[in-house]
């Protein structure tokens, strides 16, 4: 077995450079990390185009093995690197020694919404993945990055998705045009908003509904309250808001009760 040790390889530095925002849409290909992540992908359809691990930490677990010998039997190229040139291609703190490029999910956005998620400028790209998991959780059929949002497929998202980027249908929208192209069919706009009159629970999730959640410093922009009807959670003691995640999955998982129930 060979061992790529020069973080100057081309496979490498093709894969690394996927970390770059611009160089992910030009090459329509992301860099994803970890065992969950890649093991995700694969049983959603994407399969990995290359893989690389470091023999040392993935041989030392039973899923590391279990998913390297299913991408080998797949004939997935798997490119065994050094520690020191996987240590390049990973954004974690304590890598697990596997990381795959696969092409950029593009799943197909529905016709007709029930349940939309739009990310207006949401910034922390921790709050964005844990927004998509929620969502994807909650029922929700489509997520839009309004502009301003995060990255969709910035590293951190992506890992706080939690796989959520590959069963989700969503879209970065350059324009809030390509946001309402989009929602064209869907009747009812909420945004979640502190102080809203109207509380979250009391609004009609049951019809085809889209929920906003803003900016975590400034809140809502003004096209989002242009035209959403604002909604709030009612907080107790001295709390004022919860942060844009946590206030967002209370929100969805509201609008998937009341679904629920008709």
């Amino acid at each position: 077995m060979t061992v790529i040790t020069s973080v100057s390889n081309a496979r490498v530095k093709e894969a690394r450079s996927l970390q770059r925002k611009r160089r992910r849409y030009a090459a329509g290909r992301i860099l994803i990390e970890g065992v969950r992540l890649v093991r995700d992908a694969l049983s959603s359809g994407l399969a990995p185009e290359v893989v690389f691990y470091v023999p040392e930490q993935a041989e030392a677990g039973l899923q590391s093995v279990a998913l390297l010998r299913h991408l080998q039997a797949a004939h997935v190229e798997c490119i065994a690197v050094s520690p020191a040139v996987f240590a390049t291609l990973a954004e974690t703190l304590t890598p697990q020694g596997i990381a795959a490029v696969i092409p950029m999910p593009s799943l197909a956005l529905p016709a007709q919404p029930e349940l939309a998620l739009i990310l207006d400028g949401v910034a922390d790209p921790g709050n964005a993945g844990t927004l998509l998991r929620s969502a994807e959780a909650a029922g929700a059929d489509l997520a839009l990055f309004a502009p301003g949002a995060v990255d969709a497929y910035n590293d951190k998202t992506l890992r706080a998705g939690m796989g959520a980027h590959f069963r989700l249908p969503l879209r970065m929208c350059a324009a809030w045009e390509e946001v309402w192209a989009a929602l064209s069919t869907v009747p009812r706009i909420y945004v979640a908003e502190a102080g809203a009159d109207l509380s979250y629970d009391a609004a009609d999730w049951r019809q085809p509904s889209v929920l906003i959640v803003g900016n975590e410093a400034q809140g809502p922009s003004a096209e989002a309250r242009r035209v959403a009807v604002p909604v709030a959670i009612p907080m107790h003691g001295g709390t004022e808001s919860l942060n844009a995640a946590m206030a967002g999955t209370v929100i969805l998982f509201e609008a998937a009760r009341q679904r629920r129930l008709g």
